[in-house]
């Protein structure tokens, strides 16, 4: 079962979603965190063990004053 948890992003502070890419069969050093953003394109892979990055983009947040 993939459980998904709705956080703010850390590029937009819109929500986002982050989950856990594992498969029960793999050692926990095998599995992954993703967070994204669908509303900035906001992306972090990081591995659940030690949080290591995997993967990121994180666009620039344009501010309009």
């Amino acid at each position: 079962m993939q459980t998904i948890q709705t956080v703010r992003c850390p590029n937009c502070g819109s929500f986002a979603e982050r989950q856990v890419l594992s498969d029960r069969r793999l050692p926990v050093s095998d599995q992954a965190i993703q967070t994204a953003c669908s509303a900035c394109d906001y992306l972090m892979v990081t591995e659940l063990s030690t949080g290591k990055v995997i993967e990121a983009y994180a666009p620039s947040f344009l501010c309009s004053h």
